[in-house]
């Protein structure tokens, strides 16, 4: 049994039996790794669709764990994402939120002039939302996104703010697997959706930016 994957991501040990009954906990744990899977290149559209409604309906652990037996190891599996986490900074350095940093549900942005980043490019996805409440004062609220993170504005007051939307490029399968939805109030200076940049090769050749390495998925 050593060899079979729980939906956790973990190993199934001695104590566990693909034949025990799957809890809810252990089916959105699955649609939280089929997820991160299908953001990482690893599924289709379809195929997402139809593996979710597998884990949906699941009854047992082995039901789940065949669902990602010929998936590699995903990084975001065992990564656990807070309900909420709240950044207050005033007239401070830089906010960030870069590489392999974890998702939470909620985030709450109370911050007074200083430059916050939210880069996705690489970030643990475990839930399928992101709100972003913004309380923010001045400098730029930067949200860099990849394919299948999309940005909501709409729910967000702007008071002499622009907002400046360049969505990353996208093929027309790839499913959604994170919606950020900005509410609150932006203040002064300006929030920007975009892509990563491209290296200076990439600029001249007009390639666009490469997926993360293999190691980092």
């Amino acid at each position: 049994m050593s060899g079979e994957i729980a939906p956790t991501g973990k190993a199934v040990g001695l104590g566990s039996s693909p034949g025990l009954r799957a809890s809810h906990a252990d089916r959105d744990r699955m649609v939280d790794v089929l997820r991160v899977a299908a953001g990482d290149g690893l599924l289709t559209a379809d195929e997402l669709d139809e593996r979710l409604e597998v884990a949906l309906s699941a009854r047992t652990l082995g039901e789940l764990a065949a669902l990602t037996a010929d998936l590699p190891s995903v990084g975001a599996a065992g990564a656990e994402a807070k309900d909420t986490v709240r950044i207050e900074q005033v007239h401070s350095g830089a906010v960030e939120r870069v590489g392999r940093w974890v998702v939470p549900r909620r985030l709450e942005l109370a911050v007074t002039f200083c430059e916050v980043t939210l880069d996705f490019t690489d970030a643990l996805i475990t839930h399928d939302t992101l709100r972003v409440d913004v309380c923010m004062t001045g400098k730029t609220l930067t949200l860099v996104t990849r394919p299948g993170v999309v940005v909501d504005t709409d729910g967000l007051r702007l008071v002499f703010c622009k907002v400046k939307h360049r969505p990353a490029p996208t093929h027309p399968d790839t499913p959604v697997t994170l919606r950020v939805e900005l509410v609150g109030e932006k203040t002064h200076g300006r929030v920007v959706v975009r892509p990563p940049r491209r290296t200076f090769g990439q600029w001249l050749l007009r390639r666009p930016v490469a997926p993360p390495p293999a190691e980092y998925r």
